[in-house]
Formats: structure tokens, sequence, C-alpha cells
């Protein structure tokens, strides 16, 4: 019999924290699902070794608490694997993933693989194989870098075809081996209408959540997050359907429904059982 694969289950807004500010981490636990204590991009190099003692004295819950460190075979991921050992921090986001066999060595701990360069992309399936890779994000902005690009988005703001292709790839690759797909932060911090928008499309593409960048980007990922009253009253609509049909096709208002339609309605009614 084969084991269900270990996946990340937080809630949809993943908020970023960076792990030398430790005013801020309260702060960041009570208003998104889950916390991203960030010792990578956003920790200047002169303040790591300042932010991982911060690490240690911090008092998130381990259950809600992501920490990410700095790419494996650097010095300061050897520095934030040591300071995490000391913690109860067991899950762990690896900056610019691209090794599943550098990523299986860490065993003790529930990883969450960024893939963020080109290499890190097309590894992505072997990555997500790893027993203890619990979920894959992507990242859009050190991806064009790391191709020689200067941006990842185009002039009316849509993602550029490489980076589709890239949020594609991560997803397919998660959802190929059951663990959750996180979908990119979104940059423009004011355009929360450019936000919902490309949440919405996560959301119906299969991304189990979406990283933030600042506290008001969580109400608007959560939102998206939750089904509708249209929404629900449709997906009961169609499996009551479904029970009344009792056949595998059939057709209601002009649709046809088959599996997959069912599936999709389950998934609606799923998201909107949660809690808020």
């Amino acid at each position: 019999m084969t084991a269900t694969p270990r996946t990340l289950s937080m809630g949809p807004a993943l908020l970023f924290c960076p792990a030398d500010r430790p005013e801020r981490y309260a702060k960041a636990a009570e208003r998104a699902d889950a916390v991203i204590l960030d010792l990578e991009d956003a920790v200047a190099p002169g303040a790591k070794a300042e932010a991982r003692r911060h690490l240690q004295t911090s008092t998130l819950d381990p259950a809600r608490t992501i920490v990410r460190i700095n790419p494996l075979g650097t010095p300061e991921a050897a520095a934030d694997l040591a300071a995490l050992a000391g913690t109860g921090y067991r899950t762990i986001m690896v900056a610019k993933a691209e090794d599943a066999d550098a990523i299986a060595s860490l065993p003790g701990y529930d990883v969450v693989a960024l893939c963020e360069s080109a290499r890190g992309v097309l590894n992505a399936p072997a990555i997500a194989r790893q027993k203890n890779v619990v979920g894959l994000m992507w990242g859009a902005e050190d991806l064009l870098a790391s191709l020689g690009g200067t941006s990842s988005r185009g002039p009316g703001g849509g993602y550029r075809a490489v980076a589709l292709h890239a949020r594609s790839q991560v997803l397919l690759a998660a959802g190929a081996h059951g663990k959750a797909a996180i979908d990119s932060v979104y940059v423009n911090i004011p355009d929360l209408d450019g936000l919902a928008v490309e949440t919405e499309d996560a959301v119906a593409s299969g991304f189990a959540a979406k990283a933030c960048i600042h506290p008001g980007q969580v109400a608007v990922v959560r939102a998206a997050y939750v089904p509708s009253p249209e929404q629900v009253s449709a997906a009961h609509d169609v499996l009551n359907a479904a029970r009344a049909a009792g056949t595998g096709v059939f057709t209601y208002q002009g649709r046809m429904i088959d599996g997959p339609i069912l599936k999709h309605a389950q998934e609606t009614l799923r998201r909107a059982s949660q809690p808020n």
C-alpha cells in the first residue's frame, strides 16, 4: 500500500517576514495563516547572524511557521540549519532549490522547495518526488534573473511566457506527487485588484496557497480562496443532480457533467468548509 504523501496544510495566505525584524513576528502571525520567517533575501548579509539569534528566541507556533533558509551548499545555509537545530521549527523553505539529493539529505525537516532558477524549475519533478518535500513554490523575479532577463512581467502587468511556463511546471510537478503548490508573490503592493485577479487564477488552477509580502495582501488572498455563495449553491446543485441521475455522465442545464466536473464541485465545497 502506498503511503499518503506529506503535504503542506497551513492555509492559503502565507506572509513573509524578515527574520531580523522580531518586532514584526507576532503581528505577522496574527494576520496570516502562516508566517515565512526569511533568513535569505529579506536580510542583509551583515544582519544574518543577528536574525538567526532572533529566530532562536522567538515563540511563534511551529505548526504555522516556515523558515526560509539560504541556498543549500552555502555557508549561510549551514549556519541557518545550525540555528534551527535548537528551535522547534521543522518546516523550512529552501531558497533557490535545485538539487533533489541535497533536499533529501534534510530528513528532519518538512521542506518547501522554492524553485526560482532555470535549473530549479527543470528539476521540479525530481524535487517533488522526495519524501521530505511537502510543497513547491516558484519565484518569478529570481527565475528571470537566472536567465539574464530583466522582468517577469510585460508592459500590461501579465507574466511573460517563460514565467507562465515555469509557474505551470512547478504546479504540475507538485500535483503529480501529491504536494502543495504555492504561487509566487505579487510585488506591486498597492495593486490589490491585480492581486485579486492573479489569486483567483491561482485558486482555479489548483495552487494550495499564495505567498504575500505585505499584511495588506492577506485579506485579498483569503477572499479569493473562499467560494462565493453562488459558487457554493451551484456546486450543491450539480452534486444533487448527479445523485438524482445515478449515471456516470449526464446533462444538466445544457452542460455535460462527468467525473471531473463533480470533483470541481466537491473542491468548491471543501474550500467553503474551511475556517476563515
